[in-house]
């Protein structure tokens, strides 16, 4: 089979699409012919050989990736041989292996792809999707919720500006550009803002003071002083809720006075709880399937050959992807 491997830690140019062995399915595993598997910004890590889910880097040569969708071609010894030739997707946990043709995990974690929804959007929602209902279970949103989004052409973003627009919330999404404000506009958000632009949160503020309410939940991916700029416009008693940061400079944090000031909260939910929200990981991955196979939940998908991981991992290291990055054998 191809597979795009990693020999050694370093830049994108480090991952290599080549040829190696097919793999063979162990006991109670399945193996997938991959149709889609997704790249997590989490990917990018670990290539440069950085902590991720495990204390150590991994182990030398791997085929990275942890999020696919196919056909089940071959099967362990002992696996119920009803998966033979379905269409699923899995998210493979930390044992990589998804940049490839073929892709085996234990059985247990399969899930059937509804019908009508394609290889690629179960990917997103696979990973994306079951991240962002554990991040929405931790603020409820209804009619009175004004909730600001950053990063909200991004994956999650994306579809938690979908989630709060359906919960009757008023939506305000930030990004970074033009082509990605226009892609958050029609996303559903009633405003879209470009942060990259100096004068951003005047814009915010007159809307808000338009509307006679103030943001009453800040979604934060970005951090540094985008995020502070963003805390700032939350009104008494808001929610700060941290699930990721860009670049070098960590998540924002405000100070125990700034919070108790405006009586806000804020909570970072990134960590093992985060999936153990809404039921745990397996329901959230059930639901999360069945919100888009419903099309409650549209993931934003942006896909490239399997032989370009490369370009991949470089355009989403530098924000210049939209929604779920997606490789297509």
């Amino acid at each position: 089979m191809h597979a795009v491997r990693l020999h050694a830690f370093g830049p994108a140019e480090k991952l290599r699409h080549e040829r190696t062995e097919d793999p063979v399915p162990a006991p109670g595993q399945v193996r997938i012919a991959v149709r889609a598997a997704g790249v997590h910004l989490l990917d990018t890590v670990l290539r440069q050989g950085l902590p991720g889910p495990n204390p150590a880097p991994a182990t030398l040569p791997t085929i990275p990736g942890r999020e696919v969708a196919g056909t089940v071609d071959a099967l362990g010894e002992g696996t119920d041989p009803a998966w033979l030739g379905r269409d699923v997707v899995a998210h493979l946990g930390n044992v990589p292996g998804g940049y490839a043709e073929l892709a085996v995990t234990d059985a247990d974690r399969l899930h059937p792809v509804p019908e009508g929804l394609g290889h690629a959007e179960a990917v997103a929602m696979i990973g994306t999707g079951r991240t962002t209902l554990g991040i929405l279970a931790a603020t409820p949103l209804g009619p009175d919720s004004v909730a600001l989004v950053t990063a909200a052409a991004g994956g999650i973003g994306t579809l938690i500006v979908q989630y709060a627009k359906k919960a009757g919330a008023t939506v305000i999404g930030l990004a970074g550009g033009p082509a990605k404000t226009a892609r958050v506009r029609d996303n559903g958000a009633d405003l879209a803002v470009d942060y990259t632009r100096p004068d951003w949160p005047r814009h915010v503020r007159i809307h808000l003071d338009a509307l006679g309410r103030r943001a009453t939940v800040l979604y934060d991916s970005v951090g540094s002083t985008t995020a502070r700029a963003a805390f700032g416009l939350l009104g008494e008693g808001g929610q700060h809720v941290v699930y990721g940061w860009s670049g070098n400079n960590g998540p924002f944090t405000p100070s125990a006075g700034e919070l108790a000031a405006r009586s806000l909260t804020s909570e970072n939910v990134l960590g093992p709880g985060l999936l153990k929200r809404g039921g745990g990981l397996r329901a959230l991955e059930a639901r999360a399937l069945a919100e888009a196979a419903a099309g409650h939940l549209r993931p934003a998908i942006q896909s490239y050959p399997l032989a370009r991981a490369a370009d991949a991992h470089r355009d989403l290291e530098t924000r210049g992807t939209v929604g779920k990055v997606v490789l297509i054998p």
